[in-house]
Order: structure tokens, then sequence, then C-alpha cells
């Protein structure tokens, strides 16, 4: 059974720095892209940063160069390290991988950063 656990969210002022953590099991992490996506209400999930099972990320460029997608494929763990956080930053940070057509999602965890 697939599970995607999220971990590490809370409330910072704008400036601030946050690590998220996403804790994954039930399928083999090493072998898949995993990624990190954010929501505010009323919007579009969003993709935030991508990274692929060799290492390969990607960032959106409203991201670039404050946030840092990491994995660790002996702990099962993907992380997204954000710094110089931002008041529109704030939302709800999901980890997600895709195997075949099946998006897989975690529960949330809200990032909110007051200015």
């Amino acid at each position: 059974q697939v599970q995607l656990v999220e971990s590490g969210g809370g409330a910072v002022q704008a400036g601030g720095s946050l690590r998220l953590s996403c804790a994954a099991s039930g399928f083999i992490f090493s072998a898949y892209s995993m990624a990190w996506y954010r929501q505010v209400p009323g919007k579009q999930r969003e993709l935030v940063a991508h990274i692929g099972s060799g290492g390969t990320t990607y960032y959106i460029n409203a991201v670039k160069g404050r946030f840092t997608i990491s994995r660790d494929n002996a702990k099962n763990t993907v992380d997204l390290q954000m710094n110089d956080l931002k008041p529109e930053d704030t939302a709800v940070y999901y980890c997600n991988f895709l195997r075949g057509t099946v998006d897989h999602w975690g529960q949330g965890t809200q990032v909110t950063v007051s200015s």
C-alpha cells in the first residue's frame, strides 16, 4: 500500500526557512521521480519542484534559487528545503509521485509565511 507522509510545515516570517520532508513507503522509491506541489484555496494545485530517479531536478521560476529538492533513496525520503520564504509561498504543500497513470499524494502540510 502506497503511503506518502509529509512533515515539517509551519508558520514563519518572510525571509525565514522551513524544511519539508516526505516519507514514502509501499513502492520501489528509488525507481520513481518525486515531486512537491502546492495549493492555495480556490486555485489549482501547482508543481513546485521535481526530482528524477537519477537526481535531476526541476523548479518553477517562482522558487528557483530559494528552494532545493533532494532525495535519500536509503531512507525513502524526499525533502524540500525552502529558504527566503515569501508570503506568496503560503500554501498546503503535497508530496507526489506518478506510477503509470495514477498520481499518488500525501495528506499535505501547511506552510504559512507572514509579512
